[in-house]
């Protein structure tokens, strides 16, 4: 098997790995999970909720998502700055594809690749992550 093809393989196993962390949110419109791979290691991992010390609850009484509310890479990203390991050329493995913050907190993260499952409906994240030479790999779910 070519260095492609083994590639392709532990994206889908990290992409299947970040499906049952998203597991761990509390949100209920849509639970997003994050995993952030560097040399093979998960250096980093995170799903969409509440910031630490908040009430786990993600939307308000009418299902509308409260606006503090962080996403997966977001909280990712953010654990990974406080612990001694780097994002530095990392891969972000996550289960539906940044928005436009979250992009911007990519690509000061220095991550290089982002692979995810589901093409979210406002594409400027990705558009922002293209322009900025991160290279982005749809994978769809086909669990």
């Amino acid at each position: 098997m070519d260095l492609s093809g083994k590639q392709e393989i532990l994206d889908k196993r990290y992409l299947r790995m970040a499906r049952i962390w998203a597991e761990n949110s509390y949100c209920e419109r849509r639970k997003v999970g994050a995993l952030l791979v560097k040399d093979r290691t998960i250096i980093s991992d995170g799903f969409n909720g509440t910031p630490a010390g908040f009430e786990n609850i993600c939307e308000d009484a009418d299902g509308v998502t409260k606006t503090y509310v962080l996403h997966a890479e977001a909280n990712a990203i953010t654990k990974v700055a406080r612990s001694n390991n780097s994002s530095e050329g990392a891969t972000l493995y996550i289960t539906a594809s940044p928005c436009l913050d979250c992009a911007k907190l990519i690509i000061q993260a220095g991550i290089r690749r982002v692979v995810f499952n589901e093409l979210y409906r406002i594409t400027d994240g990705i558009d922002l992550l293209n322009r900025a030479g991160i290279e982005c790999r749809h994978i769809p779910d086909t669990h």
